[in-house]
């Protein structure tokens, strides 16, 4: 049974991975090179968890238990050496990676089952230096940011893995609230990623025609297609609506949208003018420097909101 739980890397996704864990009661040793990074990770932990009571999404006493469950080390022979499932979310380097991993197998317990947050490498070549053993027990285990709010997971199936070991796996995420998708073949971006793809490529070009405004084609979004989405996945609402009709509006319709194969020239013209989102003060939409916070703030608050409600669906 896996019960301790090693992160490897304590920056966004890796402290998000922390607390998701803590919080439903595993021990969780989380690794960093670097000692600042494990301070800010942990002072970011302790404000998301706030930010959790406020919500009444958990109780005021499970913020310092999930704390205390928590163990920071700038070690990382001594972060792993008793833990049943490590995952590592670093940089998307492959040599790094494959390099990592090699030391993961030979610092963990033989048992000790290997993942990878990735979604754009390979896990073949990921694990290509460790020992033919520990390829059988290892993963690619995909989170969403934020990754204490997301309940999604893709976990790969590709074959490497015996069906009890994956099963044992499944089973943890269940048990931390998470809705795992079972990815059955390699691709790059695994499932969520390219559809989150499919979908932002046709909102460029609306942008880039000038269809219409920022504002309004995320509305047509968020109160269009993703109000369903939500709670129904595509299938099902074809499904819904007839698949002859779905046929003959994809015959209509598919041939007139974008299908370049790389990224919008609109979205390389603003990553070059520095344009680069939130993190830089303006994207799509401009950010005032003494508004960001509690716009991040607002944006995780909705996030919660429909983590209970889907909480709410999936128990029907």
């Amino acid at each position: 049974m896996i019960k301790n739980i090693g992160v490897i890397g304590a920056g966004t996704m890796g402290h998000g991975i922390a607390l998701s864990f803590a919080l439903h009661d595993y021990n969780v040793n989380l690794y960093d090179a670097y000692e600042n990074q494990l301070e800010k990770a942990l002072a970011e932990i302790a404000d998301e968890l706030a930010l959790l009571v406020e919500e009444h999404f958990i109780e005021p006493k499970s913020m310092q238990a999930t704390l205390d469950r928590i163990n920071v080390y700038g070690d990382l022979q001594q972060a792993v050496k008793d833990r049943d499932y490590v995952i590592e979310a670093t940089p998307e380097i492959l040599e790094l990676k494959q390099n990592l991993f090699k030391q993961l197998d030979e610092f963990c317990p033989k048992h000790t089952v290997l993942a990878s947050n990735t979604s754009s490498l390979q896990l073949n070549g990921m694990m290509a230096l460790v020992s033919p053993e520990r390829q059988k027990r290892m993963i690619v285990n995909h989170w969403y940011n934020p990754a204490h709010l997301m309940p999604i997971v893709e976990l790969s199936c590709f074959g490497n893995m015996p069906e009890e070991i994956y099963k044992e796996v499944e089973n943890m995420f269940a048990s931390a609230k998470k809705q795992t998708v079972k990815v059955l073949k390699d691709v790059p971006g695994l499932v969520a990623n390219r559809i989150q793809q499919g979908v932002a490529r046709e909102v460029f070009s609306l942008i880039e025609m000038g269809v219409a405004e920022p504002a309004d084609i995320d509305k047509a979004l968020k109160f269009g297609p993703a109000f369903r989405y939500a709670t129904t996945g595509q299938l099902e609402v074809a499904d819904f609506g007839g698949l002859d009709i779905w046929s003959i509006v994809g015959d209509n319709l598919l041939k007139e949208m974008d299908n370049r194969q790389g990224a919008n020239d609109l979205l390389k013209q603003k990553v070059a003018e520095g344009k680069l989102g939130i993190k830089s003060g303006e994207g799509f939409y401009k950010y005032e420097e003494s508004k960001i916070a509690g716009i991040k703030k607002q944006f995780a608050k909705k996030l919660i909101h429909q983590l209970k409600a889907s909480e709410y669906y999936t128990q029907e």
